[in-house]
């Protein structure tokens, strides 16, 4: 898998919803990017709804639970975004990573 992260943006402004699509390696440093790109897709309509899908990506798993952390606040990080607006994300993240966050013995193994 290609270390490079590869950013493709979908939005369909009818039905308030955006994809951010990305593959490649997602580490602690590099999510900083896919914020940016979130909060860009986030600033075209109130209450738009993104997906971030990193599903065919290698992700960190601090850097996956930074993006859950989003998802649960409904906040990007101030430093990406100093006035703090709400931001409905969506996390889908790769089957292993998202075994490995809710299985403590999985982390161990």
């Amino acid at each position: 898998m290609n270390s490079k992260l590869n950013i493709v943006v979908r939005v369909d402004l009818d039905h308030a919803k955006a994809s951010v699509i990305a593959k490649g390696h997602v580490t602690v440093h590099s999510v900083n990017a896919l914020y940016v790109v979130v909060k860009r897709a986030n600033s075209l309509r109130e209450g738009l709804g993104v997906e971030l899908d990193i599903s065919h990506a290698r992700v960190d798993q601090e850097a996956l639970e930074m993006l859950h952390a989003s998802s649960e606040t409904h906040h990007l990080p101030a430093k990406i975004d100093p006035q703090q607006a709400p931001c409905t994300i969506s996390v889908l993240a790769p089957r292993a990573a998202a075994r490995r966050a809710h299985s403590p013995a999985l982390i161990a193994a």
